[in-house]
């Protein structure tokens, strides 16, 4: 077995999920932004991950240093926005109603707590390849 094809795909999982953090806190970071340089709230954003492309037989990609995790796009949820009666608001519309980002905090921490468990278990994988790497290296003495 390959060890650098483990940590390859271990440190492109950590790569897609740091990524997913940031966007996640900078989502929360939003959650009261009702003016932005676009003239609304902020719309909450989202990460895009897909497989790295295989193009090889099974056989060959147990090999070889393909696999892993990389991220597509980071796209805008298109949801609708939250309406908050307020009408002192100086963005409030004629009605009195405030436009609210479309950010769910329960959504947004789930996500992040599901973005951290992934992150963790990319560690474990590198933690667990170092000591399958010395181990081998201990046979050879």
């Amino acid at each position: 077995m390959n060890f650098l094809v483990c940590l390859e795909t271990s440190a492109s999982g950590l790569y897609a999920q740091r990524k997913r953090m940031d966007i996640i806190a900078s989502n929360l970071a939003n959650i009261e932004t009702t003016r932005t340089e676009q003239g609304g709230p902020y719309r909450r954003k989202m990460v895009v991950m897909s497989t790295k492309p295989l193009t090889q037989s099974f056989g060959d990609m147990l090999n070889s240093s393909v696999g892993g995790v990389q991220i597509e796009d980071v796209v805008e949820d298109q949801s609708p926005f939250k309406k908050v009666y307020n009408p002192s608001h100086p963005d409030a519309n004629d009605e009195g109603y405030l436009l609210k980002p479309n950010i769910d905090l329960v959504i947004e921490t789930t996500n992040m707590m599901m973005a951290k468990r992934a992150f963790e278990a990319n560690i474990a994988v590198v933690k667990a390849t170092r000591k399958m790497a010395i181990k081998a290296l201990e046979i050879g003495r």
